[in-house]
């Protein structure tokens, strides 16, 4: 069964079973077997096929979903097995919002990589809400990321600080203005991330905070996007010390200084609540809790 899921989500995700075939390296042929074999068991279609395309239908939509937490709970199950070789080695699938998988999660790995080399980590970059999602549809061992949870069924840990600040561009009007309020600032146009975001949450918080909100908000799916933006003097933001430390030395963006910032949030991670968990799991969670402080492990970094 492993192997007729694992050739029906290839087919679905490559939306061609010539395309299928090449990346599972079988035959054409062996893939349609595969795909036939599968609908028999279920027991209806699962594929609407054409010359041109292949597509879902409702009874392949359900399949695929469980389809792919199925096959996490399988590779999970042989990483546990194999553990008990005491070996750290074996896939381990991470998840990251986007500041953190970005800017900060690169460095992790290269710490991992060094000490742990037999550990493959596979890397999911998306919004909080979406890397929730995934850990709470086993298709990711673990999640790292900015903002709250809804599923109260996942494990949710806080393991290091974020600060915050305002950013705007290299020559805004208020970067000399003394004595700076923070009401003055609604009067600029916001650059905000997505709903679903950490960053986007953060920003809420902050409003929230002062019981203030501007009148112009835009919105981005990408941290660098926003960067840019505030560079290019399309509004002001607020991000994170990480996302921003390379622009604050090269001085192509500026921090205000307000007594109320920095804004603090955790940065935290999230995974399946059970007691079964692989050996690289426990050492990569055991990494984020020893360095708890960032800089111990991106040491080449210093902020302005």
């Amino acid at each position: 069964m492993e192997q007729l899921l694992l050739v029906f989500i290839t087919v679905v995700e490559k939306e061609n079973f010539t395309r299928a075939a090449d990346e599972l390296h079988i035959t054409h042929p062996a893939v349609s077997q595969h795909i036939q074999q599968l609908e028999q068991t279920i027991g209806t279609r699962l594929l609407d096929r054409s010359n041109k395309f292949v597509r879902l239908n409702k009874a392949g939509e359900i399949v695929y979903h469980h389809a792919k937490e199925i096959l996490g709970i399988y590779t999970r199950m042989q990483c546990l097995v194999d553990d008990l070789m005491n070996h750290a080695i074996g896939n381990l699938s991470i998840g990251a919002s986007y500041t953190y998988g970005e800017y900060i999660l690169p460095h992790v790995i290269a710490y991992m990589n060094e000490r742990y080399p037999l550990i493959k980590p596979t890397i999911t970059i998306a919004n909080t809400k979406e890397i929730e999602e995934l850990v709470a549809g086993h298709q990711l061992d673990i999640g790292i990321i900015e903002g709250g949870i809804t599923h109260k069924d996942l494990y949710f840990e806080a393991f290091a600080e974020d600060s915050m600040f305002i950013v705007v561009s290299a020559n805004h009007r208020f970067i000399n203005e003394k004595d700076l309020q923070f009401s003055r600032l609604m009067e600029e146009m916001w650059i905000a991330r997505e709903e679903g975001s950490g960053t986007r949450e953060a920003i809420e918080k902050l409003f929230s905070e002062f019981q203030l909100r501007p009148e112009k908000i835009m919105e981005f799916g990408s941290t660098q996007i926003i960067k840019e933006a505030v560079e290019a003097g399309l509004g002001i933001s607020l991000l994170s010390q990480w996302a921003v430390r390379k622009e604050l030395a090269l001085g192509t963006l500026q921090i205000l200084q307000l007594p109320e910032l920095p804004f603090l949030r955790q940065f935290s991670f999230i995974t399946q609540k059970t007691p079964f968990k692989t050996k690289a799991l426990e050492i990569f969670i055991e990494v984020l809790r020893k360095n708890k402080k960032i800089s111990n492990i991106m040491n080449d970094i210093t902020l302005p």
